[in-house]
This record gives structure tokens, sequence and C-alpha cells, in this order.
């Protein structure tokens, strides 16, 4: 089958899509590329969609990368015309762009973020005309796929029940760099050294960053316990005004996506997200799949979706509660055998999630409505 994945989406930034590409070529599929990054964050998008000035910025910005995405797109039709066309993360408004290019050709929509939900949970979405708008946007994009990817059974029951049959869950999983960039796990630390955690990620309330920051305040500076925290965002200032005069912290601000996969698994315990949105409470995060392919233990909230994906193979923690937290992390600093299961139990849960597997929903899908 041939398969164009297409849009303004941002692979560096959320790899969501290259997950999907690798998997169906991984399944046989072949798959060609047509993408013109858009340039903004999820939360610049879903900012400007609630203002009207941002409205008229973002319009001008589609219609500059759309010129340079539709002589892509039809290079690659002229080489063979797709059997589906995949459009990319945040594709609310790409998904018109692809239907108006290949009008009888089965349409793909990963439907990883709704507008309208991820204004709320992000504080920039406000609520009335704007929240309405963002509906519609949604419901909009939902009725023009053919086909509708979600990442949890939570997300598929927000799709409007008239266009469910359309929906597909595909878990989020992790790109090969990440399993390929996991450690040997010795049974027995002997090391001496510090645990070694990381976070990483946007610092969005949905991501608890504000609760990470207070369980590294709860730490004391000489407990066996050194934290990275890499990102930037929000809530960056409140996390780190939380973490002061805790566990060791080294705090940086950016790193490339194809260096984060290494500097990561060069840690015990990858913490997931921690917040108590009501978004949060529907998600497995990016970052739960990267630690776990990584070979890291994971500390994650204990919500149905993570639990539904990883079982005990993950440490779930109340969400908001940062004493839990920091109870955990102790835990796992004074018992290295305990570490040790906990990483080997992560990385064996992951490898459900590689590319070729995590698709496996979407590619029986694709087999029975492509003629």
């Amino acid at each position: 089958m041939r398969i164009l994945a297409f849009g303004t989406y941002q692979a560096a930034d959320h790899p969501r899509v290259r997950v999907l590409a690798d998997g169906l070529r991984a399944r046989g599929h072949r798959v060609a590329e047509a993408n013109v990054p858009l340039g903004l964050s999820t939360r610049e998008r879903v900012a400007m969609l609630g203002a009207r000035s941002g409205a008229v910025q973002m319009a001008v910005r589609l219609v500059r990368s759309w010129s340079r995405l539709t002589g892509k797109a039809l290079r690659a039709r002229a080489a063979g015309r797709p059997d589906a066309v995949l459009v990319g993360y945040m594709g609310h408004f790409d998904v018109w762009l692809a239907r108006l290019l290949f009008p009888r050709t089965t349409i793909v929509l990963d439907h990883l973020v709704f507008a309208a939900t991820t204004a709320q949970d992000r504080g920039v979405g406000g609520t009335g005309l704007k929240q309405r708008l963002l509906r519609a946007i949604d419901a909009a994009a939902l009725r023009i796929a053919d086909v509708v990817v979600l990442d949890t059974d939570e997300h598929r029951d927000l799709v409007p029940e008239r266009l469910r049959a359309k929906a597909v869950v595909v878990p989020v999983g992790a790109t090969a760099q990440w399993y390929d960039a996991a450690q040997p796990v010795s049974p027995v630390d002997t090391t001496g050294g510090p645990l070694r955690v990381v976070f990483y990620g946007l610092f969005t309330p949905l991501q608890g960053a504000a609760t990470i920051g207070a369980a590294i305040g709860l730490l004391r500076p000489e407990e066996p316990v050194h934290v990275t925290m890499i990102g930037s965002g929000q809530d960056l200032d409140v996390a780190q005004a939380a973490a002061r005069g805790g566990a060791r912290t080294e705090w940086i601000p950016w790193v490339t996506s194809e260096d984060l996969p290494a500097l990561v698994a060069g840690h015990d315990v990858g913490i997931g997200i921690l917040g108590t949105t009501p978004k949060a409470q529907k998600v497995v995060p990016n970052k739960v799949y990267q630690c776990a392919a990584a070979g890291l233990a994971v500390v994650t909230s204990d919500t149905a979706p993570q639990r539904r994906a990883f079982g005990d193979a993950v440490i779930g923690v109340p969400p908001g509660d940062a004493a839990a937290l920091a109870d955990t992390l102790r835990s796992l600093a004074a018992d290295r055998s305990l570490l040790a299961g906990r990483r080997s139990a992560a990385a064996a849960a992951a490898e459900r999630f590689r590319p070729a597997a995590a698709v496996g929903p979407l590619d029986e899908r694709l087999r029975a409505v492509v003629r």
C-alpha cells in the first residue's frame, strides 16, 4: 500500500508521526512524505486560534506553508498516487488541504490533540466563544477524515458518537532511536553513585512540573539523588522555586531531539507526568514510552490509561503528590536491586510499543478500508 505522510507537523518536536510512518514501513507499506513544518509549538498554535489577531497570523503562516506543501504533495502523487494520506500531529487544518488535493483517497488524521481540551489544559483557550470555536475546529477535522487515530481509549471517547466508528486507538510508542540508546542494566549497581533521575518536557500543567519541583525540594541535598530537569515552559519558574534547597539538580534549558535519547539513557529513573488536569487523566505521554524504551525505571502518575498500557512495569504515584514522588525516589536510591528490577520491567513492557507493534491497529484498519 502507498501511504503519504502529509502536513505541517514538526516530527523533531513531536515524534508521533515518525512512529506511525516507521511502523507502517516496517509492516510492508511504502511511505513517502510531504512535510513543511509550520514552525509553531502546540501552545502557540492553540493560543493563536483563540484570538482574532492570532487566527490571522496562523492563516498567513498556513498559506505560506501550504504553497510549498502542495508542491511536495503533487510531486509525490506524480510518482504514484497514494492509497492513503496520513495527516500528522496538529493537522486540524492540514486535513482540509489533504482532502482538496486527494478527494478520492482515504484520509487518515492523527488526532493526538483536541484543540479545545488542550486550550483548557494549558490555560490559553478561555471559555465561551473561544471554546466553541475550538470545538468547531475539532469537529470539522473529525468529519473530513475517513480514519481518526487517537492515542488512548479516553481520547477516543471524546470523539462524537456519530463519528466514533472512524476512530482507532494507536499508542504513542517510541522511535527506534530510544531503544538503540538503552544501556545494559546490571542486576545490582555497585558504583556507589547517586540515583540519577531525569525529567524533560515543556513544563505544562499536564506534566505536573510544579509537583516534580516540590518533590525535589522535599529531598535533602545530602541524599543520594541527583536530578536533571530538561526543558522550559510556563511552569518552569514555579518548579525551580519549589525545588530550591532540595536534592542536587541540574537545569538544562534545551537539548536537541537527536541528542536527547542518549542523554536520557544515561540516567536510572525517568519521571513521566504528575499533573492533575483533566487531560492528564487521559494520556500516556511520550516520555513514559521513551524512558521505558531507553531502559529507565519510570515513575509517573497512577492513572487509568497509564495502568492499562504498562501495568506494574512502571511505578505509579498519586497525581499531584510530591511527597509520594520523593518517597519513591528515596526507595529506589536505597535499594539498587529494586531499581534494576524496575528498569528491566519497564524495558520489557516497552517492547510492545516499538513502531511496528504500535501501529498494528492502524494497519488492520487501513487494510480493511482501503480498496
